[in-house]
Order: structure tokens, then C-alpha cells, then sequence
């Protein structure tokens, strides 16, 4: 009962949006997992999503929001207004922001954490639109939150499309926070998830159900392989810091997006880790996709956001 009063009901149902495609998903709960219920896929224009942080993103807003019409037309989503939306992951920034000490009061530790902020993401607070998640303590027992970005400016580009369309989004977030919750399915050990995009890729490492680390690498197609290097790495040593060989424990390689190979990217997971990590899919996370065109890479985001409904 009290679940139903405090926690925030999300819907079953999920936009992503990338520089060169929108999907749409609508999951049902199955048993051990999921399955897609409905799902579409629709090409965008080039240049109709510039996907960036300190830039204007939509180059036509009736064009999209006319290509997102035909998009739910073609899931038979039309009249859904609620919905969940991921971004482009170029869109956003994220961090994990850490605070030393005790802060004397709430409001110390706000001004500690807006400084944080501000310097982290290069903009005034006020020019912002800021989600904040406390995480576990780190070795050091800091005050640690994970906190996404988006410039309001920007933001106001995505959510006049959502007003044409009669939408309600109520959970609007980065590519890899939708791609991140197929890591959260009750395995002990940790997952790593590595999300290209059109600035390099983000990597995110779980613990059980919880973030433990984020990175988000800017970098050409070309460096991917030393940059990934270097991440691993700071796991790597993170992890042997404690004393423990925590990292050891990874047992899911998560890799989406087109600028990463997936192949590649499980050579130097064992090169650099000393594990052999094969790269998972659908099946393995628990999402079953009827038969058909659609691929994992293209909806793990929306699906992601879509499964928070249970």
C-alpha cells in the first residue's frame, strides 16, 4: 500500500530519440522478464536532431514532432499520452559528484552541491534542468550523487514537440539511464554497460541494482579502443584500492550503439580485466522482441524506461 502511495507509477510505454532514428515501446511483464508488446522504429532526417549540449538540438520542431505522429501511428500508440522519453545521450551530461566531509547544515551541503555542479557541467544551475540520486557511500564514506543535466533551453526544444503531440512525459532522461536498467535484474555481480553516441560513449558500471560508477568519454571513432583502455583500467584500480578484487566479479558486458564493436570492446574487457566477457543480449536481460526488424541496440533505451512501470 504504501509502495502505491510514495513511489512515483510510471508508464509502460517509452520514446527514444537519437540523432538518427525514434522508437517507440510498449512492454508487458512476463514471467522471468518482459516482452514487447508493441514496438516501431522511424528514420529521421539528417540534421533533424543535432544532438549536443550547449546547442540547439531539433532543426525542424513540426517536422519531428510529425515524424514521432507517424511513429506511434505505425505501433498503434496513437492515443497514448503518457509516456516515458529518453534523449540523445549527447543531449545530456552526467556525473557522479562526490561531497568530502559532513556539511554543517542542508543548506551548506546544497550550496557544496550546486558549486559541484556548476563546475562539472560548465553552466550556471539556473540555466539547468537537474536530476539529483544519492548513491551508496564511497570507500571514503562521501556523500555521492549521481546527476543528469540538460540545458533548459534545450530541453524547451524537446518538450514543445511533446505539447504538439498532446504528450505528458513524466520521466524524461539520457539514452544510457533507459539502457542502464537491463543491468538491474537481481545478478550479484557487477554489470558494465558501454553506450556509444556521436561524442564518444558513456560507461556505466552496476552493483546488484546500484550505480556504483559513470564515465562519459568524449572522443573520435579512432580512439575508442585506448579511451575504453583507460576505463577499464580506472576500474580496474579503483577496485584494487579497497584491498578487494571487486572488479573481478563483473560478469555482463552490455554494448550498444553503433560506434562501438562489440567484438573489440570483449577483447579488451579480457585484456585489460583478466575475464572473459561475452556481450548480452535481449535474451539474456530478460526482454524478449518478436520476430521481425527490430534489434535490441535499437529500443534497449525506451524499453528500459518502459520496464520502470513494475
Amino acid at each position: 500500500m504504501f509502495d502505491k502511495l510514495l513511489k512515483p507509477r510510471f508508464p509502460s510505454c517509452a520514446v527514444g530519440i537519437d540523432s538518427g532514428a525514434a522508437s517507440v515501446v510498449q512492454l508487458d511483464r512476463a514471467r522471468g522478464g518482459f516482452i514487447v508488446k508493441r514496438a516501431a522504429l522511424i528514420d529521421l532526417p539528417a540534421d533533424l536532431i543535432r544532438a549536443g549540449f550547449d546547442e540547439s538540438n531539433i532543426g525542424d520542431p513540426t517536422e519531428l514532432a510529425s515524424a514521432l505522429r507517424d511513429l506511434v501511428t505505425s505501433a498503434g500508440l496513437l492515443r497514448q499520452r503518457k509516456w516515458s522519453v529518453s534523449l540523445p545521450e549527447a543531449t545530456a551530461r552526467a556525473a557522479i559528484v562526490t561531497i568530502e566531509g559532513t556539511p554543517g547544515s542542508r543548506r551548506e551541503l546544497d550550496e557544496v552541491l550546486e558549486w559541484k555542479i556548476e563546475r562539472s557541467f560548465g553552466a550556471p544551475l539556473a540555466e539547468l534542468r537537474v536530476s539529483k540520486e544519492q548513491l551508496s557511500s564511497g570507500p571514503q564514506q562521501q556523500n555521492r550523487y549521481l546527476v543528469n543535466a540538460v540545458r533548459l533551453s534545450v530541453l524547451a526544444e524537446y518538450e514543445s514537440v511533446f505539447a504538439a503531440l498532446g504528450w505528458h512525459p513524466g520521466l524524461i532522461l539520457p539514452r544510457h539511464d533507459g539502457e542502464a536498467q537491463w543491468l538491474r535484474n537481481g545478478h550479484q555481480g557487477d554489470g558494465l554497460l558501454l553506450t556509444a553516441h556521436d561524442e564518444g560513449f558513456t560507461a556505466v558500471l552496476m552493483r546488484g541494482t546500484n550505480l556504483l560508477t559513470l564515465r562519459s568519454v568524449f572522443c573520435e571513432t579512432e580512439e575508442c579502443d585506448d579511451e575504453l583502455h583507460r576505463v577499464l583500467l580506472f576500474y580496474r584500480e579503483r577496485s584494487g584500492s579497497s584491498g578487494e578484487s571487486e572488479i573481478a566479479t563483473v560478469d555482463r558486458l552490455l554494448v550498444l550503439g553503433d560506434g562501438l564493436d562489440k567484438r573489440r570492446v570483449a577483447e579488451i574487457a579480457g585484456q585489460t580485466l583478466g575475464i572473459s566477457l561475452k556481450p548480452v543480449g535481449a535474451a539474456e536481460v530478460g526482454l524478449t522482441i518478436p520476430a521481425g526488424d527490430l534489434s535490441f541496440d535499437t529500443i534497449a533505451a525506451p524499453a528500459g524506461l518502459a520496464r520502470l512501470a513494475w
